[in-house]
């Protein structure tokens, strides 16, 4: 039943590139093949929540393996998760679709999902890697990995370069001080690394319309490069931030340059477990008075 190939698999692409959800550096995008039919089938029947129709797209022979960040479980675990989601919307971010060899192949995505919650919708988004197998005229779920459900957007690559190298950190939060003392703005610092999961999170959470809408009017942002923990440590030990708590970390300065506020708990070390609502309200709390 290939199982070393599905074994293989397992160890290298699913969990590889689904890591993001377990704090590990998500793998860089492969590039696309074509649409694969059995995925967007999977996708209706996640939408429409029929739980029968999802199951006939997990193998029974060999009995489909379902990976969580906590464990391992079955496919009837897996089933009544997509189908407990209660969709109303689902869109998939596909980062790799591919074949491996005859008769398999391996999908990783992102999935974002639209929920009714009491007067308003709730999405939330699930990072997933499963690898199928053509069995007779069927393709079938043999295994899959998923990551814990978040509210914020999960980075499906670290490529980004949000930490420049060679910035003088100094000069950058002068400049920064100078315009918000001329805006009438804050200035926030973000202390991280590119090779920070978390920090990507709390990057792309800063680019959502709802949180850059209070963002952009009230702070100039500066992003401090810590390294290994082996730079620009002046900096966090003038603003109050111990690196031994974790990065992201932040602190805000008024115009003048006062520390307003340092993180000292690893409020953002977990980004990825913050909700929108969370990000907005801390940037609602820390703004200039109007």
């Amino acid at each position: 039943m290939h199982r070393n190939l599905i074994a293989t698999a397992m160890a290298c692409v699913i969990f590889g590139s689904a890591l993001g959800a377990s704090g590990q550096p998500a793998a860089k995008k492969a590039p696309l093949a074509t649409a694969f039919a059995p995925l967007d089938q999977w996708k209706a029947a996640v939408l429409a929540g029929d739980a029968a129709k999802l199951g006939a797209f997990y193998s029974s022979n060999p009995a489909a393996r379902v990976i969580l960040t906590s464990g391992e479980t079955n496919a009837q675990a897996d089933i009544a998760f997509w189908t407990g989601l209660k969709a109303r919307s689902v869109k998939l971010d596909i980062a790799q679709s591919v074949p491996t060899e005859t008769g398999f192949q391996q999908v990783v995505f992102q999935a974002e999902i639209s929920s009714p919650t009491q007067n308003k919708r709730q999405t939330v988004y699930v990072l997933s890697g499963q690898l199928w197998q053509k069995q007779g005229e069927q393709w079938r779920i043999v295994a899959t990995r998923r990551g814990d459900t978040t509210r914020l957007l999960q980075p499906m690559s670290t490529d980004k370069e949000i930490y420049v190298p060679g910035l003088n950190a100094h000069e950058e939060i002068a400049y920064a001080l100078k315009l918000a003392a001329q805006q009438h703005k804050r200035v926030l610092i973000v202390f991280g690394a590119n090779w920070c999961y978390d920090c990507h999170v709390l990057d792309l959470a800063f680019r959502r319309p709802d949180v850059s809408a209070v963002l952009t009017p009230n702070y100039e942002v500066v992003h401090v490069d810590v390294g290994e923990g082996d730079k620009n440590q002046d900096i966090m030990k003038e603003y109050q931030v111990p690196m031994a708590r974790g990065i992201p970390a932040v602190a805000v300065l008024d115009g003048n340059g006062k520390l307003l506020y340092s993180q000292k708990g690893g409020e953002f070390e977990k980004a990825r477990a913050l909700g929108p609502d969370d990000l907005v309200a801390f940037l609602n709390k820390w703004k200039p008075a109007s």
